[in-house]
């Protein structure tokens, strides 16, 4: 099921709009409840499950994406390859192979959990907050990319020196360098040494 890009809800099987629901954690990550999901994005932010994907080719160069115009939160900003937040009772893996699909139309050749990130990001701009409990996957890309254009502005392979120069220039997501470091020891025994993550 695609997310709409500009709002929090998805067409059900009989093409009513639905509202997007998110799972809601602990500190710990336990579920307990469910939220709709531009509300947890409200300040202060509900505690709620995401994930976040990083996918590199055979060169060792990350994947970025450019966050599509029209999506509500963080347009136009770059990030990590694909994040977003599993369906209540969905598996964190399975969410983001879907997402990765869904958003690039590609899917990883490998795929690997690489742990767990607790962060809260207000975003100035759109004023909503992330206060995420993130699920990191690590993986590799071999097969040409097809990006949903209402989800993707664009994408980009970069080095980790090409990365640093293009992060003091351009705009990320507020939580981009969290998830990043978070993932970096996955990232490092993914890629070669000199790769430079």
């Amino acid at each position: 099921m695609p997310i709409t890009p500009a709002s929090a809800t998805h067409r059900s099987s009989n093409g009513t709009a639905e509202a997007i629901l998110l799972e809601l954690v602990d500190e710990n990550g336990t579920t307990i409840g469910t939220a709709e999901k531009l509300a947890a994005h409200q300040p202060p932010g509900q505690l709620h499950r995401a994930f976040s994907v990083f996918l590199f080719d055979g060169q060792g160069r990350l994947l970025l994406q450019q966050r599509a115009l029209g999506k509500y939160h963080s347009p136009g900003v770059w990030s990590n390859t694909c994040c977003g937040h599993p369906y209540p009772g969905e598996a964190p893996f399975a969410a983001a192979a879907r997402r990765t699909h869904e958003e690039l139309g590609v899917s990883p050749s490998l795929l690997a959990a690489a742990g767990t990130v607790r962060y809260n990001h207000p975003d100035p701009d759109s004023g909503l907050v992330e206060q995420e409990y993130n699920h990191l996957f690590v993986g590799l890309v071999q097969s040409p990319l097809h990006p949903d254009p209402e989800e993707v502005g664009a994408t980009a392979f970069v080095t980790a020196e090409e990365l640093a120069e293009r992060h003091s220039k351009d705009t990320f997501s507020s939580w981009f360098m969290t998830v990043l470091d978070a993932a970096r020891p996955a990232i490092r025994e993914l890629t070669e040494p000199s790769a430079g993550w």
